[in-house]
């Protein structure tokens, strides 16, 4: 054989190996979310990764303050997804994000078991002194939205004396994160809490109770990309959460339109 075509015999072969070469791994991202988004969250991941096969999503879930603080005391995240806008701009603040980018919203329900045992028939039953509320803890995100709406029910017309210290004082726990206190109140381990009508929407064990019009206080979600160099796919996907495809799968699951910015 001449040695211009063992030459060209090892520039095929190299060739070939190349063609055949095993796909490069996709890029993983870690994605802190909200436990309040963990059903919307995996169907959007789903759907991001069959149109991306270049980027694979891990989720992990919790309060939003519990996040926020595993990213301050160096967890691996690359993509924070809140339940308010509060705490992204601390970590904005403190130099470990970008800037928050509002994505989605949720408004506030009030819920019992399917079977009711207290009876529950309104808002103003929750100041009886007979029900049991569960509530979350003090800096996670539905609890700051529950006291508003809690304050803008205390302030109509019709409400009982001293409705809100009355409600304060029937919270018999508080839970990790609001999909705790929904299981809680699923569970018959409490008579009634506050949490995102998206949590209320996705459990056939429990029951809405009304809230008069514009009572229930709305939350609003933003997220950041984390680090000072984070990788680019994880602002891509950050991005996509605002594109009309994110926002009716969004739609689908009882978020409602992010407030204007």
């Amino acid at each position: 054989m001449s040695l211009r075509l063992l030459v060209l015999s090892l520039a095929l072969l190299l060739a070939m190996a190349a063609c055949t070469a095993a796909p490069a791994e996709p890029t993983e991202l870690n994605v802190y979310a909200a436990a309040s988004l963990q059903d919307v969250l995996d169907e959007l991941i789903s759907v991001y990764e069959e149109d991306h096969p270049e980027v694979q999503l891990v989720p992990a879930y919790d309060a939003t303050s519990t996040l926020r603080t595993q990213i301050e005391e160096g967890a691996p995240a690359d993509i924070f997804l809140a339940a308010d806008t509060t705490n992204p701009q601390e970590l904005r603040d403190a130099g470990l994000a970008g800037t928050p980018l509002v994505y989605t919203a949720n408004l506030v329900t009030l819920i019992v078991p399917r079977n009711n045992p207290a009876g529950v028939g309104g808002w103003t039953d929750l100041a009886s002194g007979d029900v049991t509320i569960i509530a979350a803890g003090e800096d996670v995100p539905i609890t700051t939205y529950a006291e508003e709406t809690i304050g803008n029910l205390a302030a109509l017309p019709d409400a009982p004396p001293d409705y809100a210290a009355a409600v304060e004082a029937a919270i018999a726990s508080r839970e990790d994160n609001v999909r705790a206190v929904l299981t809680k109140i699923e569970l018959g381990e409490g008579d009634a809490a506050f949490v995102y009508e998206t949590d209320a929407a996705s459990s056939d064990d429990v029951a809405e109770v009304a809230l008069p019009g514009e009572a229930a206080a709305e939350a609003t979600y933003a997220g950041a990309v984390v680090g000072d160099d984070p990788p680019v796919a994880a602002q891509d996907f950050l991005d996509w959460l605002v594109d009309d495809q994110a926002q009716a799968i969004f739609d689908s699951f009882g978020f409602i339109p992010p407030p204007a910015t």
